[in-house]
């Protein structure tokens, strides 16, 4: 008998949809979150308007967030345990801490902003940077602990996830400007320039992630055995078509296209598809680095 088959034993599964939702979630929020604050944080005028809708949103995602955790435990009543039994050196215990102050502070930047008083809304909006980051960092660094798995244990993984956050936040701030302006105030006086400035954002982000994945992969093929099996169940495997087809062409390359094509770059509907697909391809690379990272044999 191959002793392969004897050593791999398969597992149920722990981690899958709903894990990997929350990750989606949670990086959305911390890009909307960031971009909330580029105005009244930063003094960038011209994203005033997406200050409050910014940490709307923000808010309300890192609310709907948990709830994916907890549908997710067998025994959702018990996650009051992760409060009163804390250990200092897990990621999950600090994650415990992130994911109540940052909606907390959320809330406060919030508060401040609509009532009007700048100057603690700047306080608040520059502290809950670090806090967003740090929400959706952790998350990358619970995975890049998983040394058995080869498709997660390295240090690029807590980059990736926040850069793919921005990417995914730009795109949503970019489909919500856009139903603002064009169906809800059905194109009165729409911000296209607003628009277009995220576009120009989100265009750097995605060449960014696109950078980091050619690190990653390229370490994966040029590493371990184990980790080139990795590299080949992206490029020809289970997972290529999510990967190649889902995540890299038409989350990436194609919006990239609509982006800078002389064509489409200043054509709003070009501008939908483009968020569209960007927001359907980073959720599949959440799927692919939780399922397909439990997929492969452990290492």
């Amino acid at each position: 008998m191959d002793v392969n088959i004897i050593y791999n034993i398969e597992h149920e599964m722990p981690l899958g949809i709903p894990i990997a939702t929350y990750f989606y979630l949670t990086g959305l929020s911390a890009g909307s979150f960031i971009i909330s604050t580029m105005a009244y944080g930063f003094g960038m005028v011209k994203f005033k308007p997406l200050g409050k809708i910014g940490v709307v949103m923000a808010t309300l995602l890192l609310v709907i967030a948990p709830m994916i955790l907890l549908i997710d435990l067998e025994q959702p009543l018990r996650f009051w345990h992760l409060i009163l039994y804390l250990r200092i050196t897990s990621p999950i215990t600090w994650g415990t801490f992130l994911l109540t102050l940052y909606p907390v502070n959320c809330m406060i930047y919030g508060y401040f902003m609509f009532k009007g008083d700048m100057k603690r809304t700047k306080i608040f909006g520059l502290l809950g940077i670090p806090l967003a980051l740090l929400v959706h960092g952790y998350t990358g660094f619970i995975l890049a602990l998983g040394k058995a798995r080869v498709l997660w244990n390295t240090a690029i993984m807590p980059p990736i996830f926040l850069v793919s956050a921005m990417v995914s936040g730009l795109a949503m701030m970019i489909l919500v400007v856009i139903v603002k302006d064009f169906i809800i105030q059905k194109g009165k006086d729409p911000n296209r320039d607003l628009i277009y400035a995220l576009g120009n954002f989100l265009v750097a982000s995605i060449v960014l992630d696109l950078i980091l994945i050619g690190i990653d992969l390229s370490v994966l093929l040029t590493s371990t055995t184990e980790a080139y099996r990795a590299a080949l169940m992206l490029l020809n495997g289970p997972f290529s078509f999510l990967f190649l087809g889902v995540e890299l062409i038409l989350g990436a390359i194609i919006p990239l296209l609509l982006f800078l094509s002389p064509f489409t770059k200043r054509w709003i509907p070009a501008y939908v598809i483009a968020s569209v697909l960007v927001m359907i391809g980073i959720f599949a690379m959440r799927c692919i680095m939780v399922i397909g990272g439990l997929t492969l044999p452990l290492s």
